[in-house]
């Protein structure tokens, strides 16, 4: 490494630590909210949008894992609590027998919808309270120019 490189080393380790502070306020707030007004966490949340954004309303288990950033086993534990709660449920594929889907049920649907201004309000509240943050505020203005 070159004197040259770790001045910038340093900055984007600095920007980083912002974006991970950032990320947890941000996330936090989000998680309370989305338990306490609708009795789904983040992950469940985050796991009935993407299953109501796909076409038939079903994805591979792997392919949700992936689409909400958990492991295999936490995503069929979470969708083990969308069945509970009536809002999803597993079904085995037709075509290949290894291969298991999650799939929104109705009642999924209606909570994900119910659930999706909330979000998106608590969202925009939470980067604007960060952005009074002194710390937090160039990765604000930063997420927000790349939008």
């Amino acid at each position: 490494m070159t004197i040259n490189q770790q001045p910038r080393a340093a900055s984007d380790q600095t920007m980083w630590e912002a974006v991970l502070s950032l990320h947890a306020f941000v996330e936090r707030q989000l998680a309370h909210t989305l338990q306490r007004r609708y009795g789904v966490g983040l992950s469940e949340y985050r796991a009935l949008e993407t299953l109501t954004q796909t076409e038939k309303g079903e994805c591979r288990m792997q392919e949700l894992a992936d689409r909400i950033g958990l492991g295999q086993s936490s995503v069929t534990r979470l969708v083990g609590r969308l069945d509970s709660a009536g809002y999803a449920y597993k079904d085995n594929c037709a075509d290949d027998k290894r291969g298991v889907f999650a799939v929104i049920t109705d009642e999924g649907r209606k909570r994900y919808q119910e659930a999706r201004a909330t979000y998106a309000d608590v969202l925009s509240s939470a980067l604007n309270t960060a952005s009074a943050d002194a710390q937090l505020a160039r990765a604000v203005q930063a997420l927000r120019s790349a939008a």
